[in-house]
């Protein structure tokens, strides 16, 4: 993974990353469509190694990411320019599983359907509805800030 260069003085440490992206609940996902960005806030929950989305398989974030697997994701929060902080992950969008998401025994989607549940739904287990399918980003490069740490 690229590491980050600038901004080291505001930068959360790794801990803090996977704290903040298990907490925060709202995500904004940037592909490249044919006319140019879209931008969606979508769902999202994280394994300490990659964000999961459990996205409509007939959307047009699908749609881009089937064209093109680069994207961006944002995850921020606070309101006051002192609290500030976020992070930014670049990569490659894969989908696992079937799309839409069957109801068979999926090993690779066991936890990300379980962390889906518990974050959103209070446990239990992320059922298929026969619309969403899950995408997996590995971050190749993450960038984040804390303004509180100024």
């Amino acid at each position: 993974m690229q590491e980050q260069r600038r901004g080291r003085k505001i930068a959360m440490e790794r801990a803090e990353i996977d704290v903040f992206l298990t907490e925060e609940r709202v995500c904004r996902v940037a592909t490249a469509g044919p006319d140019g960005p879209h931008l969606t806030p979508l769902w999202f929950v994280w394994d300490d190694q990659a964000l999961w989305l459990w996205s409509i398989v007939r959307s047009q974030r699908w749609t881009d990411l089937t064209r093109d697997p680069r994207a961006a994701v944002l995850v921020d929060a606070g309101i006051g320019y002192g609290e500030l902080r976020g992070v930014e992950l670049r990569g490659r969008f894969a989908p696992v599983g079937e799309a839409p998401r069957a109801d068979v025994p999926h090993p690779e989607l066991e936890v990300p359907e379980r962390l889906f549940a518990a974050k959103y739904a209070g446990g239990g287990t992320t059922e298929p509805d026969g619309r969403h399918g899950w995408l997996r980003l590995a971050p190749e490069k993450i960038t984040s800030w804390d303004f509180r740490k100024l």
